[in-house]
């Protein structure tokens, strides 16, 4: 079973798929990140390096996404990417993955590419207001990325608002379920995990 967990981002999307990886347990459920998927800043197009635009469905490796995925589901492990966000460049190091029987992936953009939705058997859309959401980034990239604030508001201003409407927010509608964030996530992840078990039992 592979389920994807989409939303803008600083949505909760991490967060619904920690939970449900808790609930489940670790030894049925792997979880994929989009964002180890990111392509060298060098292999991008000229104008999404030049915009420093990586909220661009162009700046993911969907097709290693989607070989590796299949790769998963048919019980092989993989070797999943590493990328480094101080220099946007894949590291030459790489993560094995074995297989699970609940391969969950996660990240802004998964909708939006035909391909990969094919795989999906459930996919899950959390919708956060945009201003929670940014709040969000703006404490994930200021603490654990070491940014400024200026710096994370002009991205937002600059790529990440615009991604958001162009993209993300249009591929809700490929979703099976849509969570909004204020809804009560111990229910949702209750429910979810039950469903869950109860197909891979």
């Amino acid at each position: 079973m592979i389920i994807g967990i989409a939303g803008g981002s600083g949505s909760g999307k991490t967060t619904l798929a920690t939970r449900l990886r808790d609930a489940v347990g670790a030894e049925r459920l792997v979880a994929l990140q989009q964002d180890s998927y990111y392509r060298d800043i060098d292999t991008l197009p000229e104008a999404l390096r030049a915009s420093g635009n990586f909220d661009h469905p162009d700046c993911i490796d969907f097709p290693l996404l989607v070989q590796q995925l299949e790769a998963l589901r048919a019980g092989h492990s993989v070797p999943v990417p590493q990328y480094d966000f101080a220099t946007h460049h894949r590291l030459p190091t790489t993560t094995e993955q074995r297989a699970h029987p609940v391969i969950l992936v996660e990240g802004i953009l998964i909708f939006t590419h035909p391909a990969l939705r094919e795989l999906l058997d459930l996919k899950i859309f959390v919708d956060t207001d945009d201003d929670i959401r940014l709040l969000r980034r703006i404490r994930r990239d200021t603490r654990e990325r070491g940014r400024s604030l200026e710096s994370v508001l002009d991205q937002y201003a600059a790529t990440v608002r615009p991604m958001h409407q162009q993209f993300v927010a249009p591929s809700q509608k490929f979703a099976d379920l849509i969570i909004p964030e204020k809804a009560n996530f111990d229910l949702v992840v209750e429910l979810l995990s039950h469903k869950i078990r109860s197909l891979v039992a």
